[in-house]
């Protein structure tokens, strides 16, 4: 393993010099947990990555703090992806409910040391679908373990059933929001395969879009234009193509670029 982790750095730092040689921001994307036999993240991360001008390179699980912060040496933003629920008992003191999914323990700890650690460093940070979740419970917020159970007023589909690249129910999003500034709409349609939800927000965060029903789909960090997150998935929309999303990515590149040129100065 630790063989494998110094190829990882060795890489990082590989594709960290030619980021700057090229004057493009590396981000880190979080990975999935394989039961220790791999570390992956879904394509559409990547390519969302790329098309918005960044160098893309994926973060592996580690339990060793140290060799996550030399990783996040080397990256200019992070990008905390979508996966498994959010185990309630250890992360927000919740017995879980019947129905709440899978969970994916070693992957929590990752990901809240990841979070929490970016931050610390001052890194920009884009948590999509679970990553959006997890930034408001590694700050201290919880979430609803099952919308459809738990929410009063439930009234959305939130786990739709046609293509990731379709939107199938509407949000609203407050003007002036780092989510209005980038995608310059006060409401859009947005795909949508969750079903638990940021309840109660965490202390210095703000939710900025909401579906009819009242789930948060957006939030971020008050007086920051750096670290926020997304209910829904935009990475679908534009890896395949579609423009409508491409604005959130757009904007983490350019933290990402005032970030990496700050650092040098340092």
């Amino acid at each position: 393993m630790k063989k494998f982790l110094s190829i990882v750095l060795f890489a990082l730092l590989t594709l960290s010099v030619t980021a700057q040689n090229t004057k493009k921001p590396v981000i880190g994307i979080s990975s999935t947990w394989g039961g220790g036999t791999s570390t992956q993240v879904p394509v559409t991360y990547v390519n969302s990555v790329i098309r918005a001008g960044g160098v893309p390179v994926v973060l592996p699980l580690t339990d060793d703090i140290e060799l996550l912060s030399a990783m996040l040496e080397r990256v200019d933003a992070v990008i905390m992806t979508g996966g498994e629920d959010i185990d309630p008992l250890k992360w927000f003191g919740e017995e879980p409910i019947p129905a709440m999914g899978e969970i994916a323990p070693k992957r929590d700890e990752f990901d809240i040391m990841l979070i929490r650690l970016a931050v610390e460093k001052g890194l920009p940070l884009l948590g999509i679908c679970r990553g959006h979740q997890l930034l408001n419970v590694a700050f201290g917020g919880t979430l609803y373990q099952d919308l459809p159970s738990q929410l009063k007023g439930y009234s959305v589909k939130h786990r739709q059933s046609t293509p990731g690249w379709y939107g199938t129910h509407s949000i609203n999003i407050e003007k002036g929001s780092l989510l209005f500034k980038q995608l310059g709409v006060e409401t859009i349609a947005v795909n949508t395969f969750h079903h638990q939800g940021v309840k109660d927000l965490a202390p210095g965060y703000k939710a900025t879009a909401w579906s009819k029903d009242g789930v948060v789909e957006a939030m971020e960090k008050v007086g920051s234009s750096k670290v926020y997150g997304v209910q829904f998935h935009p990475e679908v929309f534009t890896s395949n193509g579609y423009d409508a999303f491409v604005g959130i990515f757009s904007h983490l590149i350019n933290e990402a670029s005032i970030f990496g040129a700050s650092r040098k100065t340092k």
